[in-house]
């Protein structure tokens, strides 16, 4: 769990920033296990903000191509994220978009979201260097490896070999070669 001071830090940085601009979009990075689905949990209760989950943008089979997940970075449909999520919300427009479940391989019922004054987009690879200056605030969650271990194992055991041997590797070389972590705004743990 985060701790509180930071989760206000954060809260304060946000309202300071919605008193300079009437919109805010805040891209939510980091390790697997960091809290990064709670803390955009948490804003929404605060700010009534829409919220935006990368999980919903996984690679569909026909995208899962040797070269695209050599990238750092390539197991997100980022172009999908652009054209149906990013875009609309940095113009403010209304649009909907559609889930994608990579486990049934299959597209849920569409999502709508009315933009209002802050939109928060959160989940790994979500400052990726194709993505991140469409943020106006780029925040960065950081967990310690044992923690990181005890949460995943916990939330889905049966996952965890993959998260091992495949997930997690990628995802540090993804933090490595990006250097999103130097790259964000706000660095929380």
């Amino acid at each position: 769990m985060m701790d509180m001071t930071e989760q206000r830090k954060l809260i304060l940085r946000l309202r300071a920033q919605l008193v300079e601009k009437e919109y805010v979009l805040c891209g939510i990075d980091g390790r697997s296990g960091a809290g990064k689905t709670a803390l955009a949990q948490a804003l929404q209760e605060e700010f009534g903000c829409t919220v935006i989950h990368l999980s919903d943008f996984p690679l569909r089979p026909e995208q899962r191509a040797p070269q695209r997940l050599r990238e750092p970075g390539g197991s997100i449909d980022r172009e999908r994220l652009l054209s149906e999520a990013l875009k609309p919300l940095r113009a403010r427009l209304p649009f909907c978009y559609r889930p994608y479940d990579a486990k049934a391989q299959t597209f849920g019922d569409p999502i709508p979201v009315l933009p209002g004054t802050m939109a928060v987009v959160e989940g790994v690879y979500a400052c990726h260097p194709a993505l991140r200056n469409f943020y106006d605030l780029r925040v960065f969650l950081d967990v310690d490896p044992d923690t990181q271990r005890e949460r995943l194992r916990a939330r889905d055991a049966d996952e965890w070999p993959l998260y091992e041997t495949l997930w997690l590797p990628a995802e540090e070389r993804y933090f490595r070669e990006t250097r999103v972590r130097d790259r964000c705004n706000l660095v929380l743990k």
